[in-house]
């Protein structure tokens, strides 16, 4: 599925020089992508091309929040998203380095959709570990991961334990 917000830039007829591009990427955007790491979203990107004569440079330039899921709960959280990147473009029949800032194009191209750079770079600037501000978690869900809950599992699994693996832990703790 083809995202609603047009982030097909082209390139073709443009002389050598600075152009800019503004985008709002939201909700509608990140539904084409059917990933589950973003729910819903509102992310503005401005994107700046220097063009030359046989190259295209972006600079793309982000803020705004994504909804995800919390790791903790698993409720709905949003997390804000921003940063900056860059894309070099050549033009070449042929691709000649192994590097993921570069992108080849054929020499016949006239324009770039630059919507799934986009999406990638606000997935990765998503944090690593999203939860909830201390005391905002779905309360039901934490009784299920309360340390009460976990004690009582490792005490079950204790008496469930062979004694000769105990033997062996002490062994080992010497």
């Amino acid at each position: 599925m083809k995202p609603e917000v047009d982030t097909v830039v082209q390139f073709s007829g443009l002389k050598p020089g600075r152009y800019e591009y503004d985008f709002t990427l939201d909700s509608t955007f990140f539904d084409t992508f059917q990933n589950d790491e973003i729910r819903e979203g509102n992310v503005d990107f401005k994107v700046v091309l220097q063009k030359y004569e046989r190259m295209l440079l972006f600079t793309f330039s982000f803020n705004g929040t994504v909804k995800t899921i919390c790791d903790r709960c698993l409720g709905e959280i949003a997390v804000p998203v921003e940063g900056e990147e860059k894309l070099c473009v050549k033009f070449s029949d042929t691709e000649t380095t192994d590097d993921d800032d570069v992108v080849f194009l054929p020499e016949s191209a006239y324009k770039i959709d630059l919507a799934q750079w986009m999406y990638e770079y606000v997935v990765v600037s998503m944090p690593m570990q999203r939860v909830h501000p201390e005391g905002e978690c779905d309360k039901e869900m934490l009784k299920y991961i309360s340390d009460e809950r976990v004690e009582q599992e490792e005490t079950a699994d204790q008496a469930d334990n062979d004694p000769r693996w105990n033997a062996l832990k002490t062994l080992l703790e010497k």
